[in-house]
C-alpha cells in the first residue's frame, strides 16, 4: 500500500494492473508485428529481454546483460557497428541488432543512439521510411544528451525533443504506436561507462537533470499525441535492483520493465489480456522486490510533476501554464486518435492469431 504525502490517505498499488506474460502470449501480442527499439544501453537491455522473452521464460544473465555489440545474442544479428566496427564509449558508437523468430511472425530491431536527434537518427528515420513500416516504436534517450554534448545541453536536450517528435509525428505511419520511455532514476552515485573520468563532476546534477529532462520529454510527447510511460515512477522504489554504477539494472528489474511496457501496448491496442495476477516478488521467474522509498532527489519541485506515474495513451496533453519556454519546430501537430479507436477489430490472447499482414519478408 501506497500513502499519498499530502493527505496521508493509502492509495492502491498500481502492480495488480499489471499483466506477467509469459512467452507464448508475448508471441501472439507481438504477431506479425515490427518492432523498434531506439536508446541507449538501458534500452539495449529493453530490447534484449523482449527478445528473449519471445522465445522463453527465462530472465537475462548477468552476462548478457553486460555484453555490448556481441556478433550475436539469441538468435538476433548484429548488423552494424559494435563488433563489427569500434567498441568505444564515444558519442559516435553505432550499434544496430536484428531478431527475426523463426516463424518469420516476430521482427524486432535496435538502434543504439548517443543522442535523441541527429544526422544518424535522419538516417534510421529514412530506413523506416522506405523499408518495412514499424508497428511499435520504443523510444529513450536522455543520459548522453545531458551530459556529453556541452554547458548547454538541457536547452539542446529540449529542442531535440521537438525535433524528434516533429519529425516522427511524419515519419511514422498513423497505425504505428510510439512509446516514449521515461529515463528511470538514477542512483546517488553515478559511474556509468557513458560518463567520462573528466565528466565526474557533472555526476552528482545529473539526477536532478534526469528529472527535469523527463518533465519536458513526457509534456513535449504528449502534446504530439504519443505515447508515456513513466519508468522513473515506476522504479523509484526498486533501488536493490539496480546496479552499483547507479544507471543499469538487473535482469529482474527488466523483466519487470517488460511486462509493464507489454501491458501499456496491448492496453493501446485494445488486446483483451488473460486475468491472472501475482503478489508482489512471485511469479514466472520473477523475483522483483520494490524495496524502499529512496532519499528524494533535492531541487524545487517542477510545474506539472505529481506522485502517480504519467502516463499518456495517445491524446493530446495541454498545459497552458507552463512556466516554460518550450521551442516548438512550426505548427501543431495533427491530431492523433487514440489508438485503440484505430482498431479495426480486437482479439483475445488465447485466440487463433491473425494472418500475416506482410510488413516484411517470411
Amino acid at each position: 500500500m501506497v500513502f499519498c504525502r499530502e493527505n496521508k490517505e493509502p492509495r492502491r498499488s498500481l502492480r495488480s494492473a499489471m499483466v506477467h506474460f509469459q512467452a507464448s502470449e508475448v508471441q501472439q501480442l507481438l504477431h506479425n508485428k515490427f518492432v523498434v527499439i531506439l536508446g541507449d544501453s538501458i534500452q539495449r537491455a529493453v530490447y534484449k529481454d523482449l527478445v528473449l522473452l519471445l522465445q522463453k521464460d527465462s530472465l537475462l544473465t548477468a552476462t548478457q546483460l553486460k555484453a555490448k555489440g556481441e556478433l550475436s545474442f539469441e538468435q538476433d544479428q548484429l548488423v552494424a557497428g559494435g563488433q563489427l566496427g569500434e567498441l568505444h564509449n564515444g558519442t559516435q558508437y553505432r550499434e544496430v541488432r536484428q531478431f527475426c523468430s523463426g516463424s518469420g511472425h516476430h521482427l524486432v530491431r535496435f538502434y543504439f543512439l548517443t543522442r535523441v536527434y541527429s544526422e544518424y537518427l535522419e538516417g534510421v528515420l529514412e530506413e523506416l521510411t522506405y523499408g518495412p513500416a514499424p508497428d511499435l516504436v520504443i523510444i529513450n534517450s536522455c543520459l548522453w544528451d545531458l551530459s556529453r554534448y556541452g554547458r548547454c545541453s538541457m536547452e539542446s536536450y529540449r529542442e531535440n525533443l521537438e525535433r524528434v517528435f516533429v519529425r516522427m509525428d511524419q515519419v511514422l505511419p498513423d497505425s504505428c504506436l510510439l512509446v516514449w520511455n521515461m529515463a528511470m532514476p538514477l542512483g546517488e552515485r553515478v559511474t556509468g561507462g557513458f560518463l567520462l573520468p573528466e565528466l565526474q563532476p557533472l555526476a552528482a546534477s545529473l539526477r536532478r537533470d534526469v528529472v527535469e529532462g523527463n518533465f519536458y520529454s513526457a509534456t513535449l510527447a504528449g502534446d504530439h499525441c504519443f505515447d508515456v510511460l513513466d519508468l522513473h515512477f515506476h522504479f523509484r522504489h526498486a533501488v536493490r535492483h539496480r546496479h552499483r554504477d547507479g544507471v543499469h539494472w538487473d535482469q529482474h528489474a527488466h523483466r519487470h520493465l517488460s511486462h509493464l511496457l507489454l501491458t501499456h501496448v496491448a492496453d493501446a491496442w485494445g488486446v483483451e489480456l488473460p486475468k491472472r495476477d501475482y503478489a508482489p516478488g512471485y511469479g514466472p521467474v520473477m523475483n522483483f522486490v520494490p524495496g524502499p522509498l529512496p532519499p528524494p532527489v533535492p531541487g524545487p519541485v517542477l510545474h506539472g510533476q505529481h506522485r502517480g506515474p504519467v502516463v499518456h495513451r495517445g491524446m493530446p496533453r495541454c498545459v497552458p501554464s507552463s512556466p516554460y519556454d518550450v521551442p516548438r519546430m512550426g505548427g501543431p501537430c495533427r491530431q492523433r486518435l487514440r489508438h485503440s479507436d484505430r482498431l479495426i477489430h480486437t482479439y483475445k490472447l488465447d485466440r487463433r492469431p491473425p494472418a500475416h499482414s506482410g510488413t516484411w519478408p517470411g
